[in-house]
């Protein structure tokens, strides 16, 4: 497959939920040649009205130069590729590349990996980090692993998707890198809640620690993004709890297997666990705080403060 002026893959894109959703219409906007399946078809077909073509099955994308997966977990991403319909299951016509942004365990990456390569497609593990916010402000971050030859190949429309598409090896490696990125996630966000607490505590506002550490060499754009939920108490999900309990036992199992000590890791995954065992199951990852203010002896209240989160849309 070559990407250029004269030639322009046609892409299949498979799972057009929250986030799929928005990375299909990117491409879509850019004005390439896309086709959609998702389980519901009903979720997929308000891309129509930006030229998508909508199929009822995965194998319908079968003969796309480029197929994007993008579903909830490895039963999900095992049927839409070699399932019943499946988009790797027709006898004589398979996708040229293979690039799923799923996350999903090793194991499964791997099987995919060679199931694709008895049909002759080529197979990218490209874990995402963002949600439906941080793809509208072009700032969606990519890790892939596989053939350097065919990222190079694919790297063009990956771009289209976010501002940081990085390489990080061949294999599946990619899906170490997610893990090791949601690991840091829940102990920054649990460290950012300990100091918050702590200034609260002693008299100052959160808003003014954040505006404050946000200001400062220590500030990036997730202490800024995160830093409405923290000040207001909004903890409209956009990572649940056990989603990224489910990361760090994933961290934390690769770490033994790999004889790497991660203390840091290990205490965060308790208080992880002891906020689910808490009841906090469907807000935001941010809820952290509040258990945090708990076992401080106090209780926290919204400030209803403007907070800027960072994310400033660009193309």
């Amino acid at each position: 497959m070559t990407y250029d002026t004269q030639h322009r893959p046609r892409i299949g894109w498979i799972g057009t939920g929250r986030m799929g959703f928005q990375l299909a219409a990117r491409l879509l906007d850019q004005g390439h040649d896309v086709a959609v399946h998702n389980r519901t078809r009903a979720k997929a077909e308000p891309l129509a009205e930006r030229g998508a073509a909508i199929v009822d099955r995965p194998a319908d994308l079968a003969d796309r130069d480029v197929v994007f997966t993008m579903v909830s977990a490895s039963p999900a991403l095992e049927a839409v590729t070699t399932g019943p319909d499946g988009v790797l299951t027709l006898p004589d016509t398979a996708p040229g590349v293979l690039v799923d942004h799923s996350t999903v365990s090793t194991r499964m990456s791997a099987l995919i990996r060679t199931a694709a390569a008895e049909r002759g497609t080529d197979f990218l593990a490209a874990p995402v980090s963002g949600n439906p916010q941080v793809v509208t402000a072009g700032k969606l971050t990519v890790a892939v692993s596989g053939s350097r030859t065919v990222f190079d190949q694919v790297e063009p429309l990956l771009a289209l998707l976010g501002h940081g598409v990085t390489y990080v090896g061949e294999d599946e490696v990619a899906r170490l890198v997610k893990i090791a990125h949601n690991v840091f996630l829940g102990v920054l966000t649990q460290s950012l809640a300990e100091i918050t607490v702590l200034a609260e505590k002693g008299g100052v506002s959160r808003a003014a620690l954040l505006e404050f550490i946000n200001g400062s060499v220590l500030g990036s754009v997730f202490t800024r993004y995160k830093s409405p939920a923290l000040v207001n108490l909004d903890f409209t999900p956009t990572f649940t709890m056990p989603l990224l309990r489910k990361d760090f036992d994933l961290g934390l199992s690769a770490a033994r297997e790999l004889e790497v000590p991660m203390p840091l890791a290990a205490a965060t995954a308790q208080l992880v666990a002891s906020a689910i065992g808490a009841g906090h199951v469907e807000e935001d990852f941010a809820v952290l705080i509040l258990e945090q203010a708990r076992n401080s002896g106090i209780t926290l209240e919204a400030q209803n403060l403007p907070v800027d989160d960072g994310l400033s849309p660009h193309v």
